[in-house]
């Protein structure tokens, strides 16, 4: 299994827990056979979504302006729970190949809007968490 396909079973694994309010684990146990390498990977980032859940949230609530997190469409909402989760979190993925694969998840999965949306909030919430970086070095 890719990485791709492991977000994919990470997204529907979120999905599947927000709406049928499964134990987390039982949400990737479902498949657990079919993750191979990427075992370690899908539960890691599915329980580190399913942890900081509500931080992660709040970013998103603070970064949709117009918007409540309640009215962004189910798929486009757990996108970006995990990819927040993936470029705030985990240091381990590129944060251009995250947002690259929030888009390739919102083309497959999304929305006609879905990609520019979600790429717009990761792209932006990436360069500030940048600044703050580069400024921390700097003081």
């Amino acid at each position: 299994m890719l990485r791709r396909q492991a977000r994919e079973e990470v997204l529907k694994a979120l999905y599947r827990y927000e709406f049928l309010e499964e134990e987390p684990l039982e949400s990737v146990q479902e498949r657990e056979e079919d993750y191979g390498e990427q075992r370690d990977f899908v539960e890691g980032l599915f329980l580190g979504t399913i942890d900081r859940r509500k931080e992660i949230d709040e970013v998103i609530d603070r970064s949709v302006i117009g918007w409540r997190l309640e009215r962004l469409a189910p798929l486009d909402r757990n996108i970006l729970r995990m990819s927040i989760f993936e470029l705030l979190f985990q240091e381990e993925t590129p944060p251009e190949v995250v947002i690259n694969e929030a888009i390739e998840l919102c083309k497959k999965y999304g929305t006609e809007n879905s990609p520019k949306f979600v790429n717009g909030i990761l792209d932006r919430l990436w360069k500030e968490e940048s600044e703050k970086t580069t400024s921390g070095k700097k003081e």
